[in-house]
């Protein structure tokens, strides 16, 4: 995100502006904002702030079309610009993505969203993941609002890697922090028989990296443990049996509870969160609730990550800096 100066303390007020933790670790709710207002320098720093120091943060009750949800994302950053996105998204503006779930996926790949969840999700952690970390610069930050959500489920779910790393005993993160791992695009998913067109999706589309396991955060300099389900392939220089323990342990560290936060949507609800430091988990339970779950998303431009020794991540497939 683009740095500012200045942000409301946690928990206090900055101007009509009140922030408030909703969890010991990660996550705070955002009152007395207008997103789709015209907001001050000081009210884009305390929210950026509180980004940073909370991992994400929500605002209910907001009125933002697409035309101010792109405005908003200029005021932290560079919105990503998407060279394919599914038909749901709107054509005038290419810095949004609409995820439309089983309408989305029953349309491009022939089947419906529970068989996807079942075929990608087949491990309890697989569905954990930042956004597009298979890129050599994974987004900063993501800023996703919900135009229409299911009477019950749907929640979304983030974990603070930050606070994951530092919950590691001192000689695992000394461990850590000189491994790298491979992250790459449709790890793990289970193929359907016969033609898939999901597959052939992914083999198109094959995107791969090699990132520190452990990346330095650039703006709070906070080490972060960069794990994740849905990506990471490989630990380098590991056997596979070794390679499949480590991220193991590391994966059910990075999701333990006391890291997390759960967010219950509703219309008009906003999520904005550093994508640098979090992990987050999308619903699984809404496949048999007969109501659509629209949401948008605009993307903020990251950088390449950097190691504890500063090494950066290294592009594999697929993928270069500042190209999409």
């Amino acid at each position: 995100m683009r740095k500012d100066s200045g942000g409301a303390a946690d928990g206090e007020r900055a101007g009509a502006m009140d922030i408030r933790p909703v969890a010991g670790h990660i996550g705070a709710d955002i009152t007395g904002v207008d997103l789709a207002g015209d907001l001050d320098d000081a009210v884009i720093a305390g929210i950026r702030a509180a980004v940073l120091r909370w991992k994400v943060v929500f605002f209910r009750g907001q009125h933002l079309d697409h035309a101010a949800h792109v405005a908003l994302a200029r005021r932290f950053g560079e919105p990503v610009v998407l060279p394919r996105r599914g038909k749901a998204s709107p054509p005038d503006f290419p810095e949004v993505e609409t995820t439309a779930d089983r309408l989305e996926l029953g349309g491009r790949f022939g089947m419906e969203h529970d068989e996807w969840l079942r075929r990608r999700r087949h491990t309890l952690l697989r569905g954990w993941h930042c956004d597009h970390g298979a890129r050599v610069d994974p987004p900063a930050a993501t800023i996703l609002r919900a135009e229409t959500v299911p009477p019950h489920g749907g929640d979304t779910t983030w974990s603070n890697l930050a606070a994951a790393y530092a919950g590691l005993s001192a000689p695992v993160r000394e461990f850590a922090d000189r491994l790298r791992a491979e992250h790459r695009l449709g790890v793990g998913y289970q193929p359907r028989p016969g033609d898939d067109a999901y597959l052939r999706h992914l083999l198109e589309h094959q995107t791969a990296s090699e990132h520190p396991l452990v990346r330095v955060h650039p703006e709070t300099g906070e080490r972060v443990l960069f794990v994740n389900g849905y990506y990471v392939e490989q630990v380098s220089g590991l056997s596979r049996p070794e390679s499949a323990a480590v991220l193991e342990m590391l994966l059910e560290q990075a999701t333990r509870p006391e890291w997390t936060v759960r967010f219950r949507w509703e219309p008009g609800s906003v999520a904005f969160w550093d994508n640098r430091a979090t992990i987050h988990l999308a619903p699984g339970d809404t496949a048999h609730v007969d109501h659509p779950r629209i949401m948008h998303r605009v993307m903020l431009a990251g950088d390449v990550p950097v190691g504890v020794d500063g090494r950066p991540s290294t592009p594999l497939t697929g993928t270069a800096p500042g190209r999409w």
